[in-house]
């Protein structure tokens, strides 16, 4: 039945839902803790998925006894972000789709639904259709909430993902005493130049190198951004107290360059690998020398 507040008048819609939320907490919250939602986050205690649930219940109620249950940004949610979005969040990395976010959070509808319905039966027509309402608007703004948190968690373990993708296609090689070496594949845009020369710095300090080589002969081509970058790698090695060998410039891209009047006059450059290594060897006082002619000086 249908309660009234002190004054004898019928209480709001919102003042109902709340009322029943925050009376059937316990049951609900126990609903809820067998649902997938909580219940392949929660795995090792059920009692942790039924806390989470109370949690998420009290929120709800504070929703709506301030009447904003359309409002997503209202306070109550923030406590639901923390909790069951939280809850969205585990399950986007372990790999569920928003799709599959979705329908679970739905599922946490009717049960909630089912026990105000069975509290409500004897209610006038009308007044239970616009408390039903209110608490439908409200599990639907729950949705929302929970689904811009799981989007924002995938973006994030995207960007994640690339970065970490960046770092692996970002290798750096220690190919003498002194000499080290990024060899670069596919294209170079401005947030991979970052973690090139991150990278590079970095190896620099920690092998202690006085040559460093940024090898692009996978890098397909060279545009104004691209020379740019690497003219900037260059002169922070230098910084560093390194020398920094450009190799594996092709025919193609060295038509490019000059095409494009990018001036890399100032950049030590190499046709090869190979080559840089033996000018950095050179530098260093190594002589390399071919195991015919060797054997020949012996003879």
């Amino acid at each position: 039945m249908p309660e009234h507040d002190t004054a004898g008048q019928q209480l709001t819609p919102a003042q109902e839902v709340t009322d029943f939320l925050r009376s059937r907490q316990e049951q609900i919250a126990q609903r809820w803790a067998d649902a997938a939602l909580f219940r392949t986050v929660f795995t090792h205690s059920r009692d942790e998925a039924v806390e989470a649930g109370r949690a998420v219940v009290d929120a709800l109620a504070a929703v709506a006894a301030s009447d904003s249950v359309e409002d997503a940004e209202s306070g109550g949610f923030h406590v639901i972000r923390e909790q069951l979005a939280r809850t969205a969040a585990a399950r986007a990395r372990a790999g569920s789709t928003v799709t599959q976010i979705s329908a679970e959070v739905d599922a946490l509808r009717p049960p909630v639904t089912e026990l105000f319905l069975s509290e409500f039966a004897a209610a006038p027509a009308a007044h239970l259709r616009e408390c039903t309402t209110t608490l439908t608007v409200l599990m639907g703004t729950l949705r929302l909430v929970v689904l811009e948190t799981a989007l924002s968690e995938g973006e994030e373990l995207i960007n994640r993902q690339r970065l970490q993708l960046m770092e692996v296609a970002t290798p750096m090689i220690k190919l003498w005493e002194g000499i080290v070496a990024v060899p670069l594949i596919g294209t170079l845009d401005s947030a991979r130049s970052q973690v090139v020369m991150e990278t590079l710095l970095d190896s620099i300090v920690e092998q202690q190198a006085r040559f460093a080589i940024l090898d692009i002969t996978g890098v397909p081509t060279v545009d104004t951004l691209v020379a740019q970058h690497l003219m900037k790698t260059v002169a922070a090695a230098r910084l560093m107290g390194a020398e920094c060998i450009v190799s594996g410039i092709r025919p193609a891209i060295a038509q490019t360059i000059v095409h494009l009047g990018i001036d890399l006059s100032s950049v030590l450059t190499r046709s090869s690998l190979a080559d840089a290594l033996a000018y950095a060897l050179r530098e260093q006082g190594t002589d390399i020398v071919s195991r015919d002619l060797a054997g020949s000086e012996r003879g």
